[in-house]
């Protein structure tokens, strides 16, 4: 694209996918959800990428789906608006949750809408002290969608998830993480210092290992005790046949930092 709205660099391990939409403050259109699940994938498959920092540029992280020329009137057929969903909205969503590598969010601004669903589906949420998180939905009289209702209930329980949902709200930074969404805020110029470090951080260490890690944690949240534990035994068999994992022991058994190749 001769004018991208999706930048993508990758240095030290770690892939940054900036949203570059500044006029509309970073809202998704479907080209540009598009693009963003398959850089997720690609760095899914890559291994030259161990981490991945996703953020927003002009100000705000993201104000959600770019609802501009959708009609509010007019015919439809049953099952569309499922069926734009489904291969939408969730699907991003989803590309986040199975990412086979750590996924930061680095939420520099507002984080609307689904803008606040895709951060809350990363591994781990950085946040500047000038950022917010809305649940927008109910202030345009829609249902949250975006897997809204089955991340916000995981991460603050039933009774704050229907208060973010019912009243819309901004929520500030601060008590995003006082409420558990974000793991810490810090100030606005010190944020891609953080992610950066984070993420180096990462992509330094087992990634085999971390991405079986993400899917026993993501997988709990719906799984009962013995197939949480029947989970947990298969990805460490699977995982104790990488060489990290043998550099790991080897490295703990001779007393010596490790090294890991992220293979």
């Amino acid at each position: 694209m001769a004018d991208p709205r999706i930048h993508r660099t990758t240095s030290h391990h770690v892939t940054w996918i900036t949203l570059d939409r500044p006029e509309v403050r970073n809202a998704l259109a479907p080209v540009d959800r598009d693009q963003l699940i398959g850089l997720l994938g690609e760095a899914s498959r890559d291994p030259g990428t161990r981490a991945v920092v996703i953020t927003g540029g002009g100000g705000a992280f993201c104000s959600g789906a770019d609802l501009r020329g959708v009609a509010a009137g007019g015919e439809r057929v049953v099952g569309d608006i499922a069926r734009t969903l489904r291969e939408g909205a969730q699907r991003l969503i989803t590309g986040v949750l199975d990412c086979e590598k750590p996924v930061i969010a680095a939420v520099n601004g507002t984080a609307a809408g689904l803008g606040a669903h895709l951060a809350l589906a990363c591994d781990l949420v950085l946040a500047a002290e000038s950022a917010a998180f809305i649940e927008v939905f109910v202030r345009r009289g829609l249902v949250p969608d975006g897997g809204g209702a089955y991340l916000l209930p995981r991460l603050v329980g039933p009774q704050r998830a229907k208060e973010l949902m019912f009243f819309g709200d901004a929520l500030a930074a601060a008590d995003a993480e006082r409420l558990g969404l974000v793991n810490r805020v810090v100030p606005d110029g010190d944020l891609e210092k953080t992610a950066r470090a984070w993420a180096e951080r990462l992509a330094a260490g087992p990634t085999r290992a971390l991405a079986l890690t993400k899917q026993l944690v993501n997988a709990s949240l719906d799984s009962g005790r013995a197939d949480a534990l029947a989970a947990e035994a298969a990805a460490q068999e699977i995982n104790m046949g990488s060489r990290d994992a043998r550099e790991g022991v080897a490295s703990f058994a001779e007393r010596r930092t490790p090294t890991y190749e992220g293979r």
